[in-house]
């Protein structure tokens, strides 16, 4: 599939916002059912983090954080058991996965070590993927940049997305793993996106 321009390099990017955040909120609890403050505050933090992103790419996003942990940073469920990553790598850690995409394996910590400036803090503690702010950090540049299997955003997502693109996009994360219910959800929160005002 073609590459799609990414709206950090196109001419004149500009950061967008709901217009209407209740209405969007509304809408997302449609999918979603209740939501907690916490839950909230971590979809806020999206938006603010991936304000020069189209609905499309942004609606994908929060499908993620939804399905891989409900809009809470949190440990895989299971901590990997039975799973190769489970074990301590050479940082003496278990690699199960962490934070909003459930960031496994040591060499996606480094990544994410690097590219959010952290200067190792998040190799001597794996949890660090936790903290809300890192976790929407590395949910963000990650699925854009394709740090964690090589594809991103631009490779799948126009930026109206289509139900088939959004299938495709579960390639970004973990291959095609219920990749259809995840574009489920990503159709409706684009849907919401663009009615309470983001596109």
């Amino acid at each position: 599939m073609a590459t799609k321009a990414s709206p950090r390099t196109a001419s004149a990017p500009r950061r967008r916002a709901l217009a209407s955040p209740d209405a969007f909120f509304a809408a997302l609890r449609g999918v979603t059912g209740s939501l907690t403050q916490a839950q909230v505050n971590i979809v806020n933090a999206i938006l603010v983090a991936g304000a020069l992103w189209p609905a499309s790419w942004m609606a994908y996003a929060l499908a993620t954080a939804w399905h891989e942990a409900r809009f809470k940073p949190q440990r895989e469920w299971g901590l990997g058991r039975g799973k190769p990553y489970a074990v301590p790598g050479k940082y003496g850690q278990s690699q199960y996965g962490r934070g909003l995409v459930q960031l496994t394996w040591d060499r996606n910590y480094e990544w994410a070590d690097k590219a959010l400036g952290l200067g190792g803090t998040l190799l001597r503690n794996f949890d660090r993927a936790l903290e809300p702010d890192i976790s929407v950090r590395i949910l963000i540049m990650g699925m854009e940049a394709g740090a964690f299997t090589g594809r991103k955003l631009a490779d799948y997502v126009s930026p109206t997305g289509t139900h088939s693109e959004f299938i495709m996009a579960r390639r970004i994360i973990n291959g095609t793993d219920r990749a259809d219910d995840i574009a489920t959800y990503a159709d409706r929160i684009q849907s919401a996106l663009i009615k309470a005002g983001w596109a």
